[in-house]
């Protein structure tokens, strides 16, 4: 449909709008037809399989999210829950005066312990008392050997008028280290005062409170 108003030529003369219309629609240098689109290339077929294969894979995982999606919510809500409370006593922990404990090398250097050779020499110089039938013997110098362990760590503890009663109760030892040390004593105890001969059922048992007294560390 042509513009029904008249058209101001470059003149300055009026001219009526069909024939401008008409002259612009004659102006072969402007493009009035649609320009043919390009033909879209066609994806290699490689592609299309590889779509294919991701298609199958995912597929059935795609379905069990959905699937699974009122649960899995929830669960995920649970997880971040969780993350959002452990942050929060990182930050806050601190101020609220908890520390977590951690052993440093000076931690170390202030508590006892006898190394593994000195432990296993000792025990295997009771274990060859004790395959001789020397019980006795064997239990006497576990605790004896004891004590002077005690007294490595804690020289303020031991004199030689201390008896291995009153060792054995002493605080300054940890309980497991106190208890293992008590049962050895009370095995020699039976062996010197009440003249008892200690049997191999007293030895093991003297032999297993001294490898457990090894594992105690004394604080100095």
């Amino acid at each position: 449909m042509s513009p029904p108003f008249p058209v101001t030529t470059s003149t300055g003369e009026l001219q009526p709008a069909g024939e401008a219309w008409d002259a612009v629609r004659a102006d072969s240098s402007i493009q009035y037809a649609p320009i043919p689109q390009p033909k879209t290339a066609q994806p290699p077929a490689w592609l299309e399989t590889v779509f294919k294969w991701l298609a199958e894979v995912l597929g059935p995982i795609g379905r069990w999210l959905v699937n699974a999606w009122p649960v899995l919510k929830w669960a995920l809500l649970a997880l971040a829950i969780a993350a959002l409370l452990y942050l929060l006593w990182k930050l806050i922990g601190p101020a609220l005066g908890w520390r977590p404990q951690k052993h440093s090398d000076s931690d170390r250097e202030d508590e006892w312990q006898p190394t593994h050779a000195a432990a296993l020499a000792l025990l295997e110089d009771a274990d060859r008392l004790a395959a001789e039938g020397r019980f006795d013997e064997a239990t006497h110098l576990l605790l004896q050997r004891s004590v002077t362990q005690i007294a490595d760590a804690r020289p303020d503890l031991v004199d030689p008028s201390s008896t291995a009663r009153e060792l054995a109760a002493l605080p300054a030892l940890p309980d497991a280290a106190r208890a293992a040390f008590g049962t050895i004593a009370t095995r020699v105890e039976r062996s010197l005062f009440a003249l008892r001969t200690l049997g191999a059922d007293d030895w093991q048992i003297a032999r297993d409170a001294y490898a457990a007294f090894a594992l105690e560390r004394i604080a100095r």
